[in-house]
């Protein structure tokens, strides 16, 4: 085949290009088609599954915290929360997201009735409605139909910006104590994250900070990252920065701190200096050279075998050799009570929450006996699952059930008969839907 020669291999033979856009528009008009009809069959979805009271209503999660906030804001209908499961998985969508994404649809349908119609109208975008929904969801029904209404004939040429400051407006017009709170509210949750590592073995880092802690941060690691350079190192500003900000880090974690008392100089306290520990997988032919991969248990992922002499070689560094887990023993105990050992062959062979979608580390699950204890279900890794306490209960006190197919695969049934299957590769939605009967379970 000659380079460059694509006409044979393309869809589109013989067409041109005015032609292709045009069949490339029509595509988007009607996947824009599409989100309209899943956006109506949503709210008639919402509609048929109100709760009354806040309890057992769906609410927020921040990252894998319930934050007990309903997913739309004040006025618009409190759904059910094992109801929202089911929906959830039939969109293919995880817990968070999935949570999210409902919560903007009610928003909009509810509380933003102007909005919402310009959507079902084709007038504006579903993802920039659902951005909307995220700046007026914490808003009193007052201030929402205010900016509702501000929306109705500006929505496609407002900026971001300025809807910010719309939506701000809002808040000190119609709420301003709410105002306040929120300031303080950000204030509360100032925070400084590390992601999980990448495949290569690096981290992003972001935070929020107070803007004097923040810039004390930024002046001590660009002096450190100065003075590296002076040093010799001849990396660029931002990757010497990275390494500053590293060196920060190690010179915290070698100190052993004393607290003395400020007026006696008593020493009162003391802190020693915090160890880090990460569990490696490697064998003789990682580090021979022979399959260059190993598998770091705090991350996940694979990690280089050039990366994993580097960890060895730190100063200070301590290897400990543990002998190879078999993750398929199957060794029953007589009590209720999980030991230690079969927790920790679960985890290392189910590595997350395994119900559809879920994304929750396994070390911060429940373990759910498969065949109830009380059944004669024994307390054995072929028999444990990890679950989220979220999911943990809606196992328990709702319709969904699973069945283990063989440890790590499951086959989950939603309360109105859907199938997922969940394995190591992921979610598959099966196309067998069928009523459940709960006196089978």
């Amino acid at each position: 085949m000659e380079l460059g020669n694509h006409a044979s291999i393309g869809q589109y033979d013989g067409r041109s290009v005015p032609e292709l856009l045009g069949e490339i528009r029509s595509r988007v008009d009607a996947r824009k088609n599409l989100w309209i009809d899943e956006w109506t069959a949503i709210v008639a979805w919402a509609d048929q599954n109100v709760v009354e009271t806040e309890e057992g209503a769906a609410t927020l999660l921040d990252g894998v915290v319930d934050t007990g906030v309903p997913i739309a804001g004040p006025g618009a209908p409190l759904v059910s929360e094992f109801a929202l499961m089911e929906l959830i998985a039939v969109l293919g969508r995880s817990p968070v997201g999935g949570r999210a994404y409902v919560g903007q649809v009610i928003e909009c349908a509810w509380r933003l009735p102007r909005l919402y119609q310009a959507v079902v109208a084709g007038r504006v975008d579903t993802w920039k409605a659902q951005r909307i929904a995220d700046l007026t969801h914490p808003l009193c029904p007052e201030a929402a139909e205010f900016v509702d209404r501000q929306l109705d004939a500006a929505v496609d040429d407002v900026g971001w910006k300025q809807l910010e400051r719309l939506v701000a407006g809002a808040v000190l017009r119609f709420d301003p104590e709410r105002a306040e709170a929120e300031r303080q509210r950000v204030s509360d949750h100032r925070h400084f994250d590390v992601d999980e590592p990448s495949d290569t073995g690096h981290v992003i880092i972001h935070g929020l900070m107070d803007a004097a802690d923040g810039h004390d941060l930024d002046q001590a690691i660009t002096r450190r990252a100065i003075l590296l350079g002076k040093c010799g190192d001849d990396s660029s500003m931002d990757v010497r920065r990275s390494k500053a900000a590293a060196e920060l880090a190690r010179q915290d974690l070698s100190l052993d701190l004393l607290f003395a008392h400020p007026d006696t100089g008593e020493v009162i306290a003391t802190s020693p200096g915090r160890r880090v520990t990460l569990n490696v997988h490697v064998t003789d032919a990682t580090l021979t050279g022979d399959n260059p991969v190993a598998r770091c248990e705090e991350t996940g992922g694979p990690v280089s075998s050039a990366q994993v002499k580097e960890w060895l070689q730190a100063p200070g560094t301590t290897v400990i050799v543990r002998p190879v887990v078999d993750l398929a023993e199957c060794i029953p105990v007589d009590s209720y009570e999980i030991p230690g050992r079969h927790r920790r062959r679960v985890q290392l062979r189910d590595h997350t929450c395994r119900f559809p979608g879920c994304t929750v580390k396994a070390t911060r699950c429940d373990l759910d006996h498969s065949v109830e204890h009380a059944r004669g279900g024994p307390t054995c890794p072929c028999n444990l699952v990890p679950l989220c306490r979220r999911h943990h209960r809606a196992k328990t006190f709702s319709l969904w059930r699973y069945v283990t197919i063989q440890p790590g695969h499951y086959l989950w049934m939603s309360p109105n008969g859907r199938h997922f299957l969940v394995s190591p590769k992921g979610t598959k939605v099966l196309a067998t839907p069928r009523h459940l009967d709960p006196d089978d379970y």
